[in-house]
């Protein structure tokens, strides 16, 4: 019999709880930052999340040629 079990990650992720920490560090003027640095924790993540969607898309298309 097979069984059909969904998994949830709740919760905020390394990422999120960095740059929530950057965020309250500018806002108390702890650091001088621009703000493209201080959501950089953000855009970084995405950013390689795109470039491995992109690697494995292309190595699926190479694949099955």
């Amino acid at each position: 019999m097979e069984e059909n079990t969904k998994i949830r990650i709740k919760g905020t992720g390394f990422c999120g709880l960095l740059t929530i920490a950057f965020i309250v560090l500018k806002l108390c003027g702890v650091i001088a930052w621009s703000w493209i640095w201080v959501l950089a924790p953000l855009w970084i993540s995405w950013g390689l999340t795109l470039m491995i969607i992109i690697v494995v898309a292309i190595i699926e298309y190479v694949c099955t040629r």
